[in-house]
């Protein structure tokens, strides 16, 4: 039929890859740098076949020392070119901490707006798949804290794709955390999807008793936490961030001044995490739109465990999703 969109079906990690090898494509001052990326095609298969199109000097190999190639991602940045550094998890991130704490997120600033750092650093976040607690956590909400940087959470394939080509065109750092569970998860994706919006939140299913809020895979369990709370009469709005700096305050307050009530799922740590920024902000913003205090379903504060079982119980669950909205809605039974 003319004018119809075409799209295709694929997994999340094809998705990241369609990115990549866009954007290698589109611009010759992109290259990949990291960790395995290059003949063995990427801890998780992200850049597989990349090099045999691209060659060594664009998808490059680099030492075990995160520190050091990040660094030079930062100076490669500086010097004109559009490098994405891909950290294997977020857990080996703290290794090259000071350099995009203290180094990426502040030149700006510190030269006095005359050097950007368009850098681009993907990393794989959360748990799931018995990676154990050297590998497995979610400290995306840490980088949210630091200004400088802006972090992106894509949660689909369309936004696994698209917003590479977003955070490329931007001038500053910019941090896209993959959640390892969501690379074989299959999906639709248009066959002309090009740059996506990274500046707002989006509704990804309607309704108006209660807004649950979240990001990355935890994204999946709140939907299917709407459909379990349909059943019962529950009008549940599915709320995805998308972007966790800066927060799209906007979408979040009219998304409670909707539904009057909120349950924030995050499967980082409750103390200090994006869960307690969002909450409250939500007090700040919409304390007299609320019917229920703001509640929260969180990863058990413990370092990951490696036992499946241990791991499951450990994180955001679906059965305490539904039963804290249940307990929200209906409070008295």
């Amino acid at each position: 039929m003319s004018g119809e969109t075409k799209t295709i079906r694929t997994t999340y990690r094809e998705a990241v890859r369609m990115g990549l090898c866009e954007a290698l494509r589109r611009d010759g001052r992109v290259f990949l740098m990291g960790e395995d990326v290059g003949r063995y095609g990427g801890c998780y298969a992200a850049s597989k076949g990349m090099l045999e199109e691209f060659g060594p000097e664009r998808v490059r190999d680099t030492p075990l020392s995160e520190l050091a190639f990040t660094g030079v991602g930062i100076g490669a940045a500086m010097g004109g070119m559009r490098p994405i550094v891909e950290i294997m998890t977020v857990n080996f991130s703290l290794l090259a901490i000071d350099q995009i704490v203290n180094n990426a997120a502040t030149i700006l600033h510190m030269s006095g707006g005359l050097f950007n750092v368009p850098l681009v650093i993907r990393m794989a976040t959360g748990a799931g798949r018995q990676l154990a607690a050297q590998h497995a956590h979610s400290l995306e909400g840490w980088y949210a804290h630091i200004p400088g940087i802006r972090v992106l959470v894509p949660a689909t394939c369309e936004d696994a794709r698209g917003m590479l080509r977003t955070a490329l065109e931007d001038p500053d750092p910019v941090l896209i955390f993959e959640n390892q569970t969501l690379y074989p998860m299959e999906g639709e994706l248009r066959a002309d999807a090009e740059a996506v919006d990274i500046d707002h939140a989006r509704v990804m299913r309607a309704g108006e008793d209660v807004s649950i809020i979240t990001y990355g895979a935890s994204l999946y369990k709140a939907l299917a936490t709407a459909e379990t709370l349909a059943a019962d009469g529950i009008g549940a709005e599915v709320l995805d961030l998308r972007t966790l700096r800066p927060l799209d305050d906007t979408a979040i307050m009219a998304s409670v001044a909707k539904t009057h009530r909120a349950v924030i799922v995050d499967e980082g740590w409750r103390s200090g995490g994006i869960s307690a920024e969002i909450s409250a902000r939500i007090t700040e913003q919409a304390f007299y739109e609320l019917d229920a205090p703001v509640a929260r379903v969180c990863s058990a504060e413990v370092p990951m465990p490696y036992a499946r079982h241990l791991e499951e119980a450990a994180l955001p669950r679906l059965e305490t999703i539904v039963a804290t909205v249940k307990g929200m809605v209906h409070p008295h039974g």
